[in-house]
């Protein structure tokens, strides 16, 4: 294998585990429906991004465009540590829930808020969702929408 490769997302890792169980158990590769129902995807171009990508990363080839032509070109799957989920701690979620509280404690104090200050808070509760903290950015959205009415434009 000339490419580096690069670990596979959650999905990929499944879509890799799933090709090699299908070849050790029938000795050819799933066809894309295959794929596609036994992983609940909703179509088969789905499944042709995620395998081209995987293609790209290293972790399968295919053999020109013939059916049934994937191979797994890292047979040791054991070997391909998942990617983490964003797992914060209680402590650290606290402190950054604080600290998007205190902004909002700030700006609702002002009696006009500039446009930028807004924006910055809409980054912050977009991380909150990002790191899965979607109950705390669903709390601010309200204050968020009463601190639209003080915009200074």
């Amino acid at each position: 294998m000339n490419k580096e490769t690069i670990r596979p997302t959650k999905k990929q890792k499944e879509l890799l585990v799933f090709i090699d169980a299908f070849i050790k158990e029938h000795g050819y590769s799933p066809s894309y429906r295959e794929i596609m129902k036994a992983l609940d995807y909703n179509s088969v171009a789905t499944v042709s991004l995620h395998v081209s990508s995987l293609e790209k990363r290293g972790h399968i080839q295919k053999r020109g465009r013939s059916a049934r032509s994937i191979e797994v070109v890292n047979n040791d799957l054991t070997d391909i540590s998942p990617i983490k989920s964003n797992e914060i701690k209680p402590k650290e979620e606290k402190w950054l829930i604080e600290k998007v509280d205190y902004f909002f404690v700030e700006l609702e104090g002002s009696s006009l808020v500039k446009q930028t200050k807004l924006d910055e808070l809409y980054v912050l509760i977009g991380a909150l969702k990002v790191l899965g903290l979607e109950g705390a950015s669903q709390a601010f959205i309200p204050r968020l929408t009463e601190l639209k009415k003080k915009v200074k434009k």
